[in-house]
């Protein structure tokens, strides 16, 4: 069993928690920040810029010339890793950006005096973030406690599909408004779940920038806003600039007061399991009627209506 684990990736910390295998977690990252208590654990890696105090398309543009110069987006605290002698240090294959990358890791790995086992998660749809939890489990010797967690999280799962529903909008996500960008990976597959008709982008997918001519061509019934990383309120200050757009306001969905702000940050962005709740705020605003005894967190999504 794994005893001294670093995590670069926020969704495997929350799982370490699930897990009760907190005790185990040495070092996080500066995106550890659930459970809170997390926020406790020495950060062995932060961000290259600050995005909290910056616009969508500052945040762009910023990732832009970081990409151009071949400049990192994270820093890393390769002495204080080193000093914690991990003997796994888990991350992820999936996006640069997101979250600190394989290409980190193999740069800790090189640094080290004393090389740790590494697991490296790279989830594209909703079966494998549940398979992450069996990963994690395995690597601290929980697969049983695992396998518990992802039955309850499947059962969850089944009600919604199971569950009779009225209506089958069509849906688009957007991961980004400054350029558009359309969510993919796991996103599409939560909305279908739900009961929508995704819109664009296939499961599994990466995310892409998308021209706004592919929006008014899908013609959506609702659009639905969850920036990558972004909460509630942080959605509801950006949209202010969106919604003085002649273009935006001349869609349907926002005709009609059908477009939702979503907790991106808590339910949508990271594989972890907290996306399920993310398959349950969905199903409730696709159909609130079928889902009115749906219970979701406070301040997880909100319905932007026109001024």
């Amino acid at each position: 069993m794994f005893t001294r684990i670093v995590s670069f990736l926020p969704s495997a910390t929350e799982i370490l928690y699930l897990l009760g295998s907190e005790e185990q977690l040495l070092g996080v990252t500066h995106q550890c920040n659930f459970p809170s208590q997390v926020k406790n654990k020495p950060q062995v890696i932060k961000s290259a810029f600050d995005s909290e105090s910056m616009t969508s398309v500052e945040i762009e543009e910023k990732i832009q010339e970081l990409s151009r110069l071949q400049k990192g987006y994270f820093i890393v605290d390769f002495e204080m890793i080193n000093q914690m002698h991990p003997d796994l240090i888990i991350s992820q294959g999936l996006c640069e950006v997101c979250s600190p990358h394989i290409k980190e890791t193999e740069k800790v790995l090189r640094y080290l005096d004393e090389k740790p086992q590494t697991l490296v998660l790279d989830p594209h749809n909703v079966e494998d973030v549940l398979q992450n939890i069996i990963d994690v489990a395995k690597a601290v010797e929980k697969k049983t406690h695992g396998n518990q967690i992802c039955d309850a999280l499947a059962k969850r799962i089944e009600s919604i599909k199971i569950a009779e529903k009225s209506n089958t909008p069509k849906v688009i996500c957007l991961e980004w408004f400054d350029p558009f960008y359309i969510c993919g990976h796991w996103v599409p597959q939560m909305v279908e779940i739900a009961g929508g008709i995704n819109g664009i982008s296939l499961t599994g997918e990466r995310s892409r920038k998308m021209g706004f001519s592919e929006i008014v061509e899908f013609d959506p019934d609702i659009l639905i806003l969850l920036p990558c990383g972004f909460d509630l309120g942080r959605i509801v200050g950006e949209y202010e600039s969106l919604s003085h757009n002649n273009q935006w306001n001349s869609l349907r969905a926002v005709r009609t007061d059908m477009v939702f702000a979503v907790d991106a940050l808590s339910y949508f962005s990271r594989p972890s399991p907290r996306i399920i709740t993310g398959i349950e705020i969905l199903a409730k605003i696709f159909n609130p009627q079928s889902f009115s005894n749906l219970i979701t967190p406070s301040n997880s999504y909100l319905r932007m209506k026109k001024k």
